[in-house]
């Protein structure tokens, strides 16, 4: 399995396996509108020996109340069905950690199940006195340090980009 960043060629076949994955195309738009409003920051994709996209992974900005902190948001990401529960997603999750930290992005939200994010390191974002600026479950909106520290003394409003509003 290879883990690379993703390429202008990959779009079309992560749009696709987005639109298979998802029961809606709700997350394919919402990749399409970050990646062509800019606001993708990471966007790594897992590929078979064929060279087949069967993972991906994207990270946008979020800001702490209206603070750029360099804190990042996952969504969303995807595994082919047939290729799922062999550990792909983890392999996307812990080298796209990697690679946000050494480019200096102190941390990571997400907004998703508490059982499948929970695997990650995600912690309930209120415990370190974060939130939503949806009307969410506190269990549903769940954070990371990348570096230590990164939480202390932060306490209030985390927004993600405008795009998360239209899907």
């Amino acid at each position: 399995m290879l883990i690379r960043t993703e390429v202008p060629a990959d779009i079309l076949q992560i749009d696709r396996m987005l639109r298979q994955v998802f029961d809606t195309d709700a997350e394919a738009k919402l990749v399409m509108a970050l990646r062509e409003n800019g606001n993708n920051t990471l966007s790594l994709v897992a590929c078979n020996d064929d060279g087949e996209i069967v993972g991906h992974v994207m990270f946008s900005p979020v800001w702490f109340e209206g603070q750029d902190l360099g804190w990042q948001a996952l969504s969303p990401i995807s595994v082919l069905p047939e290729y799922q529960r062999q550990g792909i997603a983890s392999n996307l999750v812990s080298e796209a950690f990697s690679i946000l930290y050494e480019l200096g992005y102190p941390a990571c939200f997400v907004l998703g199940s508490p059982e499948f994010y929970g695997r990650f390191g995600f912690k309930k974002a209120a415990d370190a006195g974060l939130s939503c600026q949806w009307p969410v479950p506190d269990s549903a909106f769940m954070a990371i340090e990348l570096e230590p520290g990164s939480f202390s003394e932060k306490y209030g409003l985390v927004k993600y980009c405008s795009e998360f509003a239209e899907f």
